[in-house]
């Protein structure tokens, strides 16, 4: 039995019209074309689908079970059409975002606020993109974009500038490092580093200090909350380095003091990495120039 949509929709006519003249005006088919359609239909069947010479016309069983598929076939057809002209309109989609700076957390978050405000019908989710490899996700599609401070040469991507930072050395105002005009490796010998838990590869202090100093802490504290790595910190329980956008509310604060990384301190960026076919729509375009709204808001501050 060869089932089209229009079948469909047509037993789904007749059943709310009750007959088949005002079935075939819904359908702009005429009566007669109906007619055959229904008969072509129950021949398929081997059963028929109407009971005869009922007012209103009815359907028969086997008329109700077709009844029930095209109630439930129909919407999602309905749904899909829809889902695809907003696709073609650029209003929806989806937006999974993977993120490789742990802190970026709590920057991406008003962010998608202001998104989705805009952009309801666009599906958005996020991975932190330090359980998997983020970037060769975002090669599959299984990922739209990718938050990340270590841009590669990947061919179908580009890496869009976000804003720069500085990783800043972060104690408590008792601590002795405090007095120092700035913090090199070395300052690092003998104290308790506590960090995001995250490999070291994607910790600033570790990979542009510490790693290329050959320089390792007396101890590392891995801590999931930046409000808790600086409860620490305030009580003397070790040092930390965050971005500097971070703990700006920090410099106003008596219980701990922020220094330079070197004399020269260190300067990093980041970028947000999107498949080239996917920069022109609507929605990822209005993501960026939140996302760089956002980060001009962080810089003033």
């Amino acid at each position: 039995m060869h089932i089209e949509f229009r079948h469909l929709r047509t037993i789904q006519a007749i059943h709310e019209a009750g007959g088949l003249a005002r079935a075939a005006d819904q359908l702009h088919i005429t009566q007669s074309a109906l007619s055959h359609q229904i008969k072509g239909l129950e021949d398929q069947a081997g059963v028929e689908l109407f009971v005869r010479r009922s007012k209103p016309l009815k359907l028969s069983p086997a008329g109700m079970r077709l009844l029930k598929l095209a109630q439930q076939v129909l919407p999602q057809v309905q749904a899909l059409q829809e889902e695809f002209t907003g696709l073609r309109a650029g209003s929806t989609g989806r937006m999974h975002i993977a993120i490789e700076c742990h802190a970026c957390f709590e920057w991406l978050f008003p962010v998608l606020e202001l998104f989705r405000k805009n952009w309801g019908d666009v599906d958005v989710d996020i991975r932190p993109g330090l359980a998997f490899d983020a970037l060769p996700a975002l090669l599959k599609e299984e990922v739209d974009l990718v938050i990340s401070s270590d841009p590669e040469e990947l061919q179908g991507v580009e890496f869009v500038e976000l804003f720069d930072y500085a990783p800043v050395f972060v104690a408590a105002s008792t601590h002795p490092l405090a007095k120092k005009p700035y913090v090199d490796a070395a300052d690092f010998r003998g104290e308790t580093l506590i960090t995001y838990p995250v490999e070291r590869t994607r910790l600033d202090v570790f990979s542009q200090l510490l790693i290329p100093a050959k320089v390792e802490p007396a101890a590392i504290r891995q801590v999931e909350l930046t409000a808790v790595i600086l409860l620490l910190v305030a009580s003397n329980r070790g040092v930390s380095v965050l971005p500097d956008w971070v703990v700006r509310e920090v410099k106003y604060s008596s219980d701990y003091i922020t220094r330079p990384l070197t004399e020269a301190g260190i300067t990093r960026r980041l970028y947000a990495a999107v498949r080239q076919d996917d920069l022109e729509k609507p929605y990822m375009k209005q993501l960026l120039e939140l996302a760089g709204t956002e980060a001009r808001k962080l810089q003033m501050q």
